[in-house]
């Protein structure tokens, strides 16, 4: 579930990039914007958009880890420890 949450997120904000990108096309053609203002605006947008998807992994992890912990999962550490302290009382 999450993860079709996730794809339809990424999904709808591609759409939503290609529509702006659509629009800001149009608006140069017509001479409303200049084509050096429309690429900065552009810019902007794709570095907005690199920056919420680096907040939305973290919170996403944040989440998972607290689900994990929750659910008393055992993790890579807990079974690497494990691991270790089998092979040290071999």
């Amino acid at each position: 579930m999450l993860k079709e949450m996730f794809y339809t997120g990424m999904g709808a904000a591609a759409f939503l990039k290609e529509k702006v990108e659509e629009e800001m096309k149009k608006m140069e053609e017509k001479g409303k914007i200049k084509s050096e203002d429309a690429k900065c605006f552009l810019d902007t947008i794709e570095q907005k958009g690199k920056e919420e998807d680096a907040k939305i992994k973290d919170k996403m992890k944040t989440i998972l880890k607290e689900v994990i912990d929750e659910l008393g999962l055992a993790t890579k550490d807990d079974l690497q420890k494990l691991k270790e302290d089998l092979q040290s009382k071999i």
